[in-house]
Protein backbone atom coordinates (compact mmCIF):
# COMPACT_ATOMS: atom_id res chain seq x y z
CA UNK A 1 0.00 0.00 0.00
CA UNK A 2 1.41 3.20 -0.94
CA UNK A 3 1.56 5.80 1.59
CA UNK A 4 -0.34 9.26 1.62
CA UNK A 5 1.71 12.11 0.83
CA UNK A 6 0.72 15.44 3.23
CA UNK A 7 2.46 18.60 1.67
CA UNK A 8 2.99 20.91 4.62
CA UNK A 9 3.29 21.38 8.29
CA UNK A 10 1.08 23.72 9.46
CA UNK A 11 -1.68 22.79 11.86
CA UNK A 12 -3.79 21.50 8.93
CA UNK A 13 -1.24 19.19 7.28
CA UNK A 14 -0.20 17.96 10.93
CA UNK A 15 -4.05 17.13 11.98
CA UNK A 16 -3.78 14.96 8.94
CA UNK A 17 -1.04 13.08 9.46
CA UNK A 18 -2.26 12.69 12.91
CA UNK A 19 -5.71 11.57 12.12
CA UNK A 20 -4.72 8.57 9.54
CA UNK A 21 -2.43 7.07 12.40
CA UNK A 22 -2.09 3.97 12.00
CA UNK A 23 -2.10 4.09 8.08
CA UNK A 24 1.59 5.37 6.92
CA UNK A 25 2.20 8.75 5.61
CA UNK A 26 4.57 10.67 4.45
CA UNK A 27 5.00 14.18 5.89
CA UNK A 28 6.95 17.23 3.45
CA UNK A 29 7.83 20.14 4.95
CA UNK A 30 10.31 22.95 3.33
CA UNK A 31 11.70 23.51 6.87
CA UNK A 32 12.27 22.24 10.13
CA UNK A 33 9.30 20.46 11.13
CA UNK A 34 6.59 23.25 12.30
CA UNK A 35 9.49 25.94 11.49
CA UNK A 36 7.83 28.17 8.70
CA UNK A 37 3.80 27.58 8.93
CA UNK A 38 1.57 30.45 9.04
CA UNK A 39 -0.39 28.59 12.38
CA UNK A 40 2.68 29.26 14.18
CA UNK A 41 2.34 32.65 13.81
CA UNK A 42 -1.51 32.99 14.60
CA UNK A 43 -2.00 34.94 17.81
CA UNK A 44 -5.79 34.68 18.67
CA UNK A 45 -7.02 31.16 19.14
CA UNK A 46 -10.16 29.24 17.83
CA UNK A 47 -13.28 30.40 17.76
CA UNK A 48 -15.95 28.25 19.51
CA UNK A 49 -19.08 28.30 21.34
CA UNK A 50 -18.46 27.12 24.65
CA UNK A 51 -19.77 29.41 26.95
CA UNK A 52 -23.51 29.12 28.45
CA UNK A 53 -24.70 32.32 26.69
CA UNK A 54 -23.86 31.25 23.19
CA UNK A 55 -24.27 28.48 20.36
CA UNK A 56 -22.87 27.26 17.50
CA UNK A 57 -26.26 28.38 15.78
CA UNK A 58 -24.71 32.16 16.43
CA UNK A 59 -21.15 31.71 15.82
CA UNK A 60 -22.74 30.48 12.64
CA UNK A 61 -24.51 34.17 11.96
CA UNK A 62 -21.75 35.84 12.90
CA UNK A 63 -19.31 33.66 10.29
CA UNK A 64 -21.50 34.32 7.68
CA UNK A 65 -22.65 38.17 8.53
CA UNK A 66 -18.38 38.93 8.44
CA UNK A 67 -17.95 37.17 5.12
CA UNK A 68 -20.63 39.56 3.66
CA UNK A 69 -23.39 36.96 3.82
CA UNK A 70 -21.01 35.17 1.05
CA UNK A 71 -20.21 31.85 2.13
CA UNK A 72 -22.38 28.12 2.35
CA UNK A 73 -24.11 28.11 5.04
CA UNK A 74 -23.96 24.28 5.27
CA UNK A 75 -20.49 24.62 5.35
CA UNK A 76 -20.60 26.75 8.23
CA UNK A 77 -22.87 25.63 9.89
CA UNK A 78 -20.96 22.46 9.89
CA UNK A 79 -18.05 23.04 10.84
CA UNK A 80 -19.27 26.01 13.55
CA UNK A 81 -21.31 22.78 15.41
CA UNK A 82 -18.08 20.61 15.15
CA UNK A 83 -15.82 23.71 17.12
CA UNK A 84 -16.85 23.11 20.55
CA UNK A 85 -15.61 19.47 20.12
CA UNK A 86 -12.32 20.64 18.28
CA UNK A 87 -11.40 23.10 21.55
CA UNK A 88 -12.23 20.19 23.99
CA UNK A 89 -10.65 17.24 22.04
CA UNK A 90 -7.15 19.92 21.44
CA UNK A 91 -7.68 20.63 25.31
CA UNK A 92 -7.79 16.81 26.04
CA UNK A 93 -4.01 15.96 23.90
CA UNK A 94 -2.18 18.82 26.15
CA UNK A 95 -3.00 22.17 24.49
CA UNK A 96 -2.87 24.09 27.39
CA UNK A 97 -5.61 26.42 26.76
CA UNK A 98 -6.21 29.87 29.17
CA UNK A 99 -8.24 29.08 31.91
CA UNK A 100 -10.86 30.71 34.48
CA UNK A 101 -10.61 30.38 37.84
CA UNK A 102 -13.67 27.82 38.14
CA UNK A 103 -11.94 25.84 35.27
CA UNK A 104 -13.60 27.22 32.15
CA UNK A 105 -12.12 28.34 29.20
CA UNK A 106 -11.08 32.09 29.24
CA UNK A 107 -13.11 32.86 26.23
CA UNK A 108 -11.66 36.27 24.35
CA UNK A 109 -14.03 38.66 22.28
CA UNK A 110 -12.42 39.51 19.08
CA UNK A 111 -13.77 41.99 16.15
CA UNK A 112 -17.50 40.35 14.41
CA UNK A 113 -17.86 38.30 17.57
CA UNK A 114 -21.28 38.72 19.02
CA UNK A 115 -19.98 36.87 22.05
CA UNK A 116 -17.02 36.13 23.88
CA UNK A 117 -15.77 32.62 21.88
CA UNK A 118 -12.22 32.70 21.22
CA UNK A 119 -10.57 30.04 23.56
CA UNK A 120 -6.80 31.33 23.40
CA UNK A 121 -3.25 29.80 24.74
CA UNK A 122 -1.78 33.44 25.93
CA UNK A 123 -1.07 35.57 22.74
CA UNK A 124 0.54 32.87 20.97
CA UNK A 125 -2.30 30.06 20.58
CA UNK A 126 -0.98 29.31 17.26
CA UNK A 127 2.15 28.46 18.27
CA UNK A 128 1.18 26.41 21.20
CA UNK A 129 -1.60 24.63 19.27
CA UNK A 130 0.91 23.77 16.43
CA UNK A 131 3.71 22.68 18.73
CA UNK A 132 1.83 20.38 20.77
CA UNK A 133 0.60 18.43 17.22
CA UNK A 134 4.04 18.75 16.01
CA UNK A 135 5.17 16.87 18.91
CA UNK A 136 2.75 13.97 18.71
CA UNK A 137 3.17 13.41 15.21
CA UNK A 138 6.70 13.17 15.62
CA UNK A 139 6.61 10.52 18.54
CA UNK A 140 4.05 8.80 15.59
CA UNK A 141 5.62 5.65 13.87
CA UNK A 142 3.02 5.85 11.00
CA UNK A 143 4.36 9.27 10.31
CA UNK A 144 7.80 9.46 7.85
CA UNK A 145 8.48 13.65 8.64
CA UNK A 146 10.42 14.57 5.27
CA UNK A 147 12.05 18.33 6.78
CA UNK A 148 13.65 20.31 3.56
CA UNK A 149 11.85 18.60 1.13
CA UNK A 150 9.64 20.94 -1.36
CA UNK A 151 6.94 19.77 -3.83
CA UNK A 152 7.72 20.41 -7.21
CA UNK A 153 5.19 18.88 -9.04
CA UNK A 154 2.33 16.59 -9.25
CA UNK A 155 1.41 13.79 -11.93
CA UNK A 156 -1.52 12.11 -12.81
CA UNK A 157 -2.64 9.47 -14.85
CA UNK A 158 -6.40 8.82 -16.42
CA UNK A 159 -6.53 12.04 -14.61
CA UNK A 160 -5.88 10.48 -11.15
CA UNK A 161 -3.17 11.81 -8.99
CA UNK A 162 -0.43 8.61 -9.39
CA UNK A 163 3.15 10.80 -7.65
CA UNK A 164 4.45 13.81 -6.51
CA UNK A 165 8.19 15.12 -7.80
CA UNK A 166 9.90 16.25 -4.50
CA UNK A 167 12.96 18.58 -4.32
CA UNK A 168 15.44 17.99 -1.21
CA UNK A 169 16.39 21.61 -0.23
CA UNK A 170 19.58 20.71 1.00
CA UNK A 171 21.33 18.92 -1.79
CA UNK A 172 19.02 20.17 -4.87
CA UNK A 173 17.77 16.56 -6.11
CA UNK A 174 14.52 15.88 -7.22
CA UNK A 175 12.99 12.41 -6.60
CA UNK A 176 9.52 11.33 -8.26
CA UNK A 177 7.47 9.18 -5.19
CA UNK A 178 5.05 7.12 -5.91
CA UNK A 179 1.29 7.64 -4.41
CA UNK A 180 -2.15 7.67 -5.06
CA UNK A 181 -2.89 10.14 -2.39
CA UNK A 182 -1.82 13.54 -1.78
CA UNK A 183 -3.25 16.10 0.68
CA UNK A 184 -2.06 19.74 0.16
CA UNK A 185 -1.51 21.67 3.27
CA UNK A 186 0.73 24.58 2.11
CA UNK A 187 -1.10 27.65 3.32
CA UNK A 188 -1.82 30.75 1.80
CA UNK A 189 -0.87 33.24 -0.62
CA UNK A 190 -0.21 36.03 1.58
CA UNK A 191 4.00 36.50 0.83
CA UNK A 192 3.13 37.75 -2.89
CA UNK A 193 2.54 40.95 -1.40
CA UNK A 194 5.05 43.24 -0.27
CA UNK A 195 2.83 43.98 2.44
CA UNK A 196 2.23 41.18 4.66
CA UNK A 197 1.48 39.51 8.19
CA UNK A 198 2.29 35.80 6.33
CA UNK A 199 5.37 34.24 5.83
CA UNK A 200 7.68 35.26 2.80
CA UNK A 201 7.76 31.98 1.83
CA UNK A 202 3.45 31.75 1.79
CA UNK A 203 2.99 32.06 -2.33
CA UNK A 204 0.29 29.69 -2.74
CA UNK A 205 2.03 26.51 -3.73
CA UNK A 206 -0.65 24.46 -3.31
CA UNK A 207 -2.53 26.43 -5.27
CA UNK A 208 -0.06 26.04 -8.22
CA UNK A 209 0.20 22.43 -7.88
CA UNK A 210 -3.41 21.89 -7.91
CA UNK A 211 -3.84 24.44 -10.89
CA UNK A 212 -1.21 23.41 -13.08
CA UNK A 213 -3.13 19.55 -13.35
CA UNK A 214 -6.65 21.14 -13.91
CA UNK A 215 -7.69 21.16 -10.14
CA UNK A 216 -10.62 23.27 -9.82
CA UNK A 217 -9.94 26.76 -7.95
CA UNK A 218 -12.38 29.52 -6.97
CA UNK A 219 -12.82 32.78 -5.45
CA UNK A 220 -8.87 33.57 -5.88
CA UNK A 221 -9.67 37.20 -5.75
CA UNK A 222 -10.72 36.76 -2.12
CA UNK A 223 -7.73 38.02 0.20
CA UNK A 224 -8.20 39.41 3.32
CA UNK A 225 -6.25 42.65 4.85
CA UNK A 226 -5.31 42.84 8.39
CA UNK A 227 -6.28 46.10 9.65
CA UNK A 228 -3.42 46.51 12.07
CA UNK A 229 -0.16 45.10 10.87
CA UNK A 230 2.75 47.34 13.09
CA UNK A 231 3.85 49.40 10.42
CA UNK A 232 8.01 49.77 10.70
CA UNK A 233 8.99 48.34 7.79
CA UNK A 234 9.43 45.08 8.78
CA UNK A 235 8.84 42.19 6.07
CA UNK A 236 6.76 40.16 7.02
CA UNK A 237 5.16 42.66 9.26
CA UNK A 238 4.34 42.06 12.56
CA UNK A 239 0.65 41.34 13.48
CA UNK A 240 -0.96 43.30 16.37
CA UNK A 241 -3.69 41.03 17.21
CA UNK A 242 -7.68 41.24 17.03
CA UNK A 243 -8.18 40.59 20.75
CA UNK A 244 -5.79 44.36 21.56
CA UNK A 245 -9.18 45.90 19.73
CA UNK A 246 -11.62 43.28 21.41
CA UNK A 247 -9.45 44.15 24.90
CA UNK A 248 -10.00 47.88 24.30
CA UNK A 249 -7.63 49.51 21.81
CA UNK A 250 -8.71 51.92 19.86
CA UNK A 251 -7.57 53.09 16.00
CA UNK A 252 -6.62 56.65 15.64
CA UNK A 253 -6.37 59.05 12.99
CA UNK A 254 -4.36 62.00 13.45
CA UNK A 255 -5.32 61.82 17.07
CA UNK A 256 -9.27 61.02 16.08
CA UNK A 257 -10.80 57.69 16.60
CA UNK A 258 -12.65 56.84 13.45
CA UNK A 259 -14.33 53.46 13.18
CA UNK A 260 -15.65 51.06 15.26
CA UNK A 261 -12.64 48.67 16.17
CA UNK A 262 -14.85 45.56 16.52
CA UNK A 263 -16.66 45.68 13.08
CA UNK A 264 -15.01 42.67 10.21
CA UNK A 265 -11.65 42.88 9.34
CA UNK A 266 -12.94 44.12 5.64
CA UNK A 267 -14.19 47.06 6.84
CA UNK A 268 -11.95 48.19 9.11
CA UNK A 269 -9.20 47.49 6.91
CA UNK A 270 -10.80 49.73 4.39
CA UNK A 271 -11.39 52.33 6.90
CA UNK A 272 -7.46 52.34 7.65
CA UNK A 273 -6.63 52.55 4.02
CA UNK A 274 -9.08 55.51 3.63
CA UNK A 275 -7.25 57.51 6.14
CA UNK A 276 -3.99 56.32 4.99
CA UNK A 277 -4.62 57.17 1.16
CA UNK A 278 -5.97 60.80 2.71
CA UNK A 279 -2.14 61.08 4.12
CA UNK A 280 -3.08 60.68 7.77
CA UNK A 281 -1.15 58.71 10.36
CA UNK A 282 -3.27 55.78 11.70
CA UNK A 283 -1.73 54.21 15.05
CA UNK A 284 -3.13 51.91 17.75
CA UNK A 285 -3.57 52.76 20.97
CA UNK A 286 -3.85 49.61 23.54
CA UNK A 287 -2.31 52.08 26.62
CA UNK A 288 -5.53 51.69 28.54
CA UNK A 289 -5.99 48.04 28.24
CA UNK A 290 -5.73 47.14 31.74
CA UNK A 291 -2.97 44.67 32.58
CA UNK A 292 -1.47 45.03 28.80
CA UNK A 293 2.09 43.92 29.42
CA UNK A 294 0.68 40.62 31.65
CA UNK A 295 -2.55 39.80 28.76
CA UNK A 296 -0.41 40.20 26.05
CA UNK A 297 3.04 39.04 26.45
CA UNK A 298 4.47 38.41 22.85
CA UNK A 299 2.99 41.73 21.42
CA UNK A 300 4.21 43.22 24.18
CA UNK A 301 7.82 41.67 23.43
CA UNK A 302 6.92 42.22 19.37
CA UNK A 303 6.48 46.04 19.75
CA UNK A 304 9.86 46.36 22.00
CA UNK A 305 11.61 44.78 19.19
CA UNK A 306 10.93 47.57 17.01
CA UNK A 307 11.86 50.10 20.03
CA UNK A 308 7.97 50.67 21.10
CA UNK A 309 6.49 50.48 24.86
CA UNK A 310 2.80 49.00 24.44
CA UNK A 311 1.81 50.83 27.78
CA UNK A 312 2.99 54.17 26.42
CA UNK A 313 3.78 54.68 23.08
CA UNK A 314 1.09 54.57 20.21
CA UNK A 315 1.63 51.88 17.44
CA UNK A 316 1.54 52.86 13.43
CA UNK A 317 -0.45 50.38 12.00
CA UNK A 318 -1.22 49.88 7.82
CA UNK A 319 -3.18 47.33 6.80
CA UNK A 320 -1.45 43.86 5.23
CA UNK A 321 -2.59 40.89 3.30
CA UNK A 322 -3.09 38.35 5.95
CA UNK A 323 -5.72 35.42 4.60
CA UNK A 324 -6.82 33.80 1.73
CA UNK A 325 -10.46 32.86 1.27
CA UNK A 326 -10.42 31.07 -1.93
CA UNK A 327 -8.14 28.23 -3.10
CA UNK A 328 -8.88 24.75 -4.21
CA UNK A 329 -11.84 24.21 -4.09
CA UNK A 330 -12.79 21.14 -2.04
CA UNK A 331 -15.97 19.40 -0.79
CA UNK A 332 -17.04 18.50 2.48
CA UNK A 333 -14.52 15.37 2.46
CA UNK A 334 -11.52 17.97 1.58
CA UNK A 335 -11.65 16.22 -2.15
CA UNK A 336 -10.64 18.43 -5.17
CA UNK A 337 -12.12 17.97 -8.30
CA UNK A 338 -8.81 15.63 -9.25
CA UNK A 339 -9.55 12.17 -7.90
CA UNK A 340 -6.81 10.93 -5.09
CA UNK A 341 -6.18 15.26 -4.40
CA UNK A 342 -7.27 16.63 -0.97
CA UNK A 343 -6.59 20.33 0.09
CA UNK A 344 -6.74 21.33 3.82
CA UNK A 345 -6.47 24.58 5.85
CA UNK A 346 -5.85 28.04 3.86
CA UNK A 347 -5.00 26.60 0.29
CA UNK A 348 -8.57 25.06 0.23
CA UNK A 349 -11.42 26.99 -0.45
CA UNK A 350 -14.42 25.22 1.48
CA UNK A 351 -17.01 28.11 1.61
CA UNK A 352 -16.60 28.95 5.46
CA UNK A 353 -15.51 31.89 5.08
CA UNK A 354 -17.35 34.15 2.49
CA UNK A 355 -15.93 36.68 1.38
CA UNK A 356 -13.81 37.93 4.26
CA UNK A 357 -12.61 35.69 7.26
CA UNK A 358 -14.47 35.84 10.71
CA UNK A 359 -11.34 36.23 13.53
CA UNK A 360 -9.96 32.93 14.80
CA UNK A 361 -12.19 30.91 12.29
CA UNK A 362 -9.15 30.03 10.58
CA UNK A 363 -7.01 27.15 13.24
CA UNK A 364 -11.01 26.12 13.50
CA UNK A 365 -10.95 25.22 9.98
CA UNK A 366 -7.68 23.93 9.78
CA UNK A 367 -8.59 21.19 12.59
CA UNK A 368 -11.78 20.06 10.65
CA UNK A 369 -10.46 20.29 7.31
CA UNK A 370 -7.53 17.94 8.33
CA UNK A 371 -9.74 15.63 9.81
CA UNK A 372 -12.00 15.11 7.04
CA UNK A 373 -9.18 14.80 4.87
CA UNK A 374 -7.29 11.81 6.83
CA UNK A 375 -10.57 9.64 7.01
CA UNK A 376 -11.69 10.03 3.13
CA UNK A 377 -8.19 9.41 2.13
CA UNK A 378 -7.90 6.43 4.65
CA UNK A 379 -11.12 5.25 3.07
CA UNK A 380 -10.11 6.14 -0.24
CA UNK A 381 -10.82 3.52 -3.45
CA UNK A 382 -12.22 4.59 -7.03
CA UNK A 383 -15.33 6.43 -6.10
CA UNK A 384 -14.76 9.79 -6.79
CA UNK A 385 -17.74 12.52 -6.86
CA UNK A 386 -18.52 13.74 -10.93
CA UNK A 387 -17.04 17.18 -10.78
CA UNK A 388 -17.10 20.17 -13.97
CA UNK A 389 -13.88 20.09 -15.40
CA UNK A 390 -11.24 22.63 -14.87
CA UNK A 391 -11.38 26.51 -16.60
CA UNK A 392 -8.94 25.41 -19.33
CA UNK A 393 -7.51 28.92 -18.71
CA UNK A 394 -6.43 27.78 -15.07
CA UNK A 395 -3.91 24.87 -16.40
CA UNK A 396 -0.54 26.04 -17.61
CA UNK A 397 2.54 23.95 -18.33
CA UNK A 398 4.96 23.17 -15.36
CA UNK A 399 6.97 25.25 -13.79
CA UNK A 400 10.59 24.46 -14.31
CA UNK A 401 12.85 26.52 -12.90
CA UNK A 402 11.17 27.72 -9.53
CA UNK A 403 10.61 30.83 -7.81
CA UNK A 404 13.92 33.07 -8.41
CA UNK A 405 14.23 36.54 -6.30
CA UNK A 406 13.46 38.62 -9.12
CA UNK A 407 10.09 36.73 -10.25
CA UNK A 408 9.03 37.06 -6.80
CA UNK A 409 9.72 40.59 -5.93
CA UNK A 410 8.25 41.69 -8.88
CA UNK A 411 4.92 39.67 -7.94
CA UNK A 412 5.15 41.24 -4.56
CA UNK A 413 5.38 44.46 -6.18
CA UNK A 414 2.42 43.99 -9.13
CA UNK A 415 0.08 42.34 -6.58
CA UNK A 416 0.77 45.40 -3.91
CA UNK A 417 0.33 47.82 -5.99
CA UNK A 418 -2.79 46.58 -8.34
CA UNK A 419 -4.30 43.88 -5.79
CA UNK A 420 -4.40 45.73 -2.92
CA UNK A 421 -7.09 46.65 -0.46
CA UNK A 422 -8.61 48.73 -3.42
CA UNK A 423 -9.04 47.37 -6.85
CA UNK A 424 -10.32 48.54 -10.20
CA UNK A 425 -10.36 46.74 -13.93
CA UNK A 426 -7.66 49.13 -15.21
CA UNK A 427 -5.29 48.01 -12.74
CA UNK A 428 -6.01 44.20 -12.78
CA UNK A 429 -5.73 44.15 -16.29
CA UNK A 430 -2.34 45.63 -16.22
CA UNK A 431 -1.23 42.82 -12.70
CA UNK A 432 -2.71 40.37 -15.49
CA UNK A 433 -0.68 41.52 -18.67
CA UNK A 434 2.60 41.79 -16.54
CA UNK A 435 2.41 38.39 -15.29
CA UNK A 436 1.42 36.31 -18.11
CA UNK A 437 4.99 36.02 -19.13
CA UNK A 438 6.24 34.43 -16.67
CA UNK A 439 3.36 31.51 -16.10
CA UNK A 440 5.18 28.91 -17.36
CA UNK A 441 8.44 29.49 -15.39
CA UNK A 442 7.35 30.87 -11.91
CA UNK A 443 4.79 29.40 -9.46
CA UNK A 444 4.66 32.45 -8.21
CA UNK A 445 3.75 34.53 -11.02
CA UNK A 446 1.07 31.79 -12.16
CA UNK A 447 -0.81 32.07 -8.86
CA UNK A 448 -0.30 36.01 -8.93
CA UNK A 449 -2.16 35.55 -12.55
CA UNK A 450 -4.94 33.50 -11.11
CA UNK A 451 -5.52 35.86 -8.54
CA UNK A 452 -5.49 39.45 -10.37
CA UNK A 453 -7.30 37.22 -13.64
CA UNK A 454 -10.27 36.38 -10.79
CA UNK A 455 -9.95 40.05 -9.86
CA UNK A 456 -10.51 41.00 -12.87
CA UNK A 457 -13.18 38.62 -13.49
CA UNK A 458 -15.54 39.86 -10.71
CA UNK A 459 -16.29 43.55 -11.13
CA UNK A 460 -18.87 43.75 -7.99
CA UNK A 461 -17.56 44.42 -4.55
CA UNK A 462 -18.23 42.05 -2.18
CA UNK A 463 -16.22 41.97 1.10
CA UNK A 464 -12.69 41.98 0.92
CA UNK A 465 -12.58 42.44 -2.36
CA UNK A 466 -13.51 46.16 -3.23
CA UNK A 467 -13.62 47.45 -6.49
CA UNK A 468 -13.78 51.21 -6.71
CA UNK A 469 -15.07 51.28 -10.09
CA UNK A 470 -17.99 49.14 -9.56
CA UNK A 471 -21.14 48.54 -7.59
CA UNK A 472 -21.37 46.74 -4.38
CA UNK A 473 -22.84 43.15 -4.65
CA UNK A 474 -25.49 42.89 -2.67
CA UNK A 475 -26.02 39.48 -0.91
CA UNK A 476 -29.10 38.48 0.72
CA UNK A 477 -29.83 36.42 4.04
Amino acid sequence: MEPVVIVGSGLAGLTTAWALAPRPCVLLTSGPLTGGAASMWAQGGVAAALSSEDRPTLHAQDTFVAGARYGDRQVIDRITAAAPEVVRELARLGVPFDRTSSGDFDLALEGGHGRHRVAHAGDHSGATITTVMAGLVANLPSVTVREFSTAVALSTNAGRIDGIDVRDERTGLVEHLRTDRVVLATGGVGGLWAHTTNPVTATGKGVALAARIGAHTSDLHLVQFHPTALDVGADPMPLLTEALRGAGAVLLANGRRFVDELQPRDIVAAAVWEQLTAGRRVVLDAREIPSVRDRFPSVTALTAEHGLDITTDLLPVRPALHFSMGGITTDADARTSVPGLWAVGECSRTGLHGANRLASNSLLEAVVTGKAAAASAAAFDDAWPVRNGADPESVAARSDSGDDADALALVRKVLDTHCGVLRNAEGLQLAVDELAPLTATSDAAYVGWLIARSALAHPHSVGAHRRTDEPILAVSA
